[in-house]
Parts: C-alpha cells; sequence; structure tokens
C-alpha cells in the first residue's frame, strides 16, 4: 500500500476555515477521483516555533504507485489550482511518498 503524505502548514487566520473546507469540499473531491481507498487528516501537536501557523498531514492510501501516478496526472494539479485560489499566501506545503510496511 502507498501513502501519499500531504504536510501543510496554515496560517492561524484561516486555519478553522481551512479545515472545513478540506472535510467538505477538498478531501471528498479527492476520494471521488478513486484512486485512494482511505485518509486520514492529522494535526501536528509539537510546533518547534510559533511561525504563525498550525501545521497538518493529510494522508491519502493508495493501493498501488500506478493509483497515485494517475492520480497526480489526471487530477493533482486542477485540485491544487483550487486550494491555492482559496488561500493564497496563506500556506507551505510539501508532499512525500511512503510504502506502508505491514
Amino acid at each position: 500500500m502507498i501513502l501519499y503524505n500531504v504536510t501543510i502548514n496554515i496560517d492561524n487566520s484561516v486555519a478553522e476555515d481551512w479545515l472545513t473546507w478540506m472535510k467538505e469540499v477538498h478531501i471528498p473531491e479527492v476520494m471521488a477521483t478513486t484512486y485512494f481507498i482511505k485518509y486520514q487528516v492529522c494535526k501536528m501537536l509539537t510546533e518547534y516555533e510559533d511561525n504563525g501557523g498550525t501545521t497538518y498531514a493529510v494522508q491519502y492510501f493508495a493501493r498501488h504507485m500506478q493509483d497515485l501516478e494517475e492520480y497526480q496526472r489526471d487530477f493533482e494539479a486542477d485540485l491544487q489550482k483550487k486550494h491555492h485560489a482559496r488561500y493564497p499566501n496563506k500556506y507551505v506545503t510539501f508532499h512525500s511518498i511512503l510504502e506502508v510496511m505491514d
């Protein structure tokens, strides 16, 4: 199984709205692509400095690397554009891909 981790630090001025929008709009749109079988949202409890933001990890689980690659090719750019249009200059993000080891 492949875990696609999106870590985001969102400005505290929009953090509450962002979390609601993620749960009600963005994540359902990602899941509707059918490339992921489940997801989870985690909030980082240990911030190392007061950067004016809150850090979350949004994790999507895919059965195979090919599923993730097809999602990235066919859907990711448009979904990221929506995110950026709603929260310009209010976040920093990085993505990582992990293999789940049983």
